[in-house]
């Protein structure tokens, strides 16, 4: 596969840890998924996993979320045609997913290009969840980050913490030297 970068690590071509760094990207999405998912039922929510994941019933874009709306510019800023409500649940699925492999992707790159760090994960994480509170507050979609309170801060980035520390480990296990 590669030469060793004197640890256990594979070296990789960038196109290889781009790969790598999605398919761990789409890892901390689950985690950082399956965090949010354990605040939904503690505090009262009944849907069964897969439809609260995929937004079941979600047909109307006053409802929709951060990440539907984003995809939502997106589209009808490109294609410059108007999106229909029943499109907010397919649009945000794909917006969160490809949000979250493409960080991935990026971690790949910067972290084959670095030592492994023992917090490389959370601080992946931490830039995760900090970079939400500059674009989506620019985008009008979320107020200024000293607008929220700490509690909710705090659930939002434990989630990216999540994210950050299962990329990091998915991205370890898929390039570690085999044999």
């Amino acid at each position: 596969m590669g030469k060793s970068r004197g640890t256990n690590q594979l070296a990789m071509s960038p196109l290889g840890a781009v790969v790598r760094g999605a398919v761990a990207g789409a890892v901390g999405t689950v985690a950082l998924d399956a965090y949010q998912y354990a605040l939904y039922r503690s505090g009262g929510g009944t849907d069964a996993p897969l439809d609260w994941e995929t937004s079941a019933g979600l047909d109307d874009w006053d409802k929709a979320a951060a990440p539907a709306q984003v995809g939502r510019r997106l589209y009808e800023g490109f294609m410059q045609e108007t999106l229909p409500g029943s499109s907010a649940r397919m649009v945000g699925n794909i917006t969160h997913w490809s949000y979250g492999i493409s960080w991935g992707a990026l971690f790949g790159l910067v972290a084959a290009s670095t030592r492994p760090r023992r917090l490389r994960g959370p601080l992946f994480g931490t830039v995760v969840w900090l970079s939400s509170y500059v674009i989506l507050p620019l985008a009008k979609l979320y107020k200024p980050i000293w607008e929220y309170d700490k509690k909710t801060l705090a659930k939002d980035w434990g989630g990216h913490l999540s994210y950050g520390t299962a990329t990091s480990i998915a991205f370890s296990v898929l390039t570690r030297r085999r044999g």
